[in-house]
């Protein structure tokens, strides 16, 4: 779940959530739907510009999550993402025949499971 504390930022023109900024001891960091950062800190209306800018396109983009028991993360995409869950699907072929495989995550775990390819 979204902690509460983190505010939410919504697009002007049709009020769709973005993601969220968040307050942290360096000053104001973006945070995705997903809960992953989007920047370093920074100050509080530079952190809502970046959510601004990115808009949601980067659901599109492909992830990497760390899965339990395989040393290295696996290719993924989004599948779903809201403010409780996500749905990843592995997209790579490998020798573990996992091609497919869907992810269901909460926030939590998706803020520190999945990063940017």
């Amino acid at each position: 779940m979204i902690p509460s504390t983190w505010l939410p930022v919504h697009r002007p023109d049709d009020d769709e959530l973005i993601g969220y900024v968040e307050s942290c001891d360096a000053g104001y960091r973006a945070r995705t739907l997903l809960g992953t950062p989007a920047g370093e800190p920074t100050t509080a209306e530079d952190a809502e510009a970046t959510l601004l800018g990115l808009g949601l396109s980067y659901l599109a983009d492909k992830w990497l999550l760390t899965v339990d028991g395989q040393d290295e993360p696996v290719l993924v995409q989004i599948l779903e993402a809201a403010p409780d869950r996500v749905t990843a699907q592995r997209i790579e072929f490998g020798p573990d025949g996992e091609y497919g495989t869907r992810y269901p995550l909460t926030i939590a775990e998706a803020s520190v499971r999945l990063r940017p390819r």
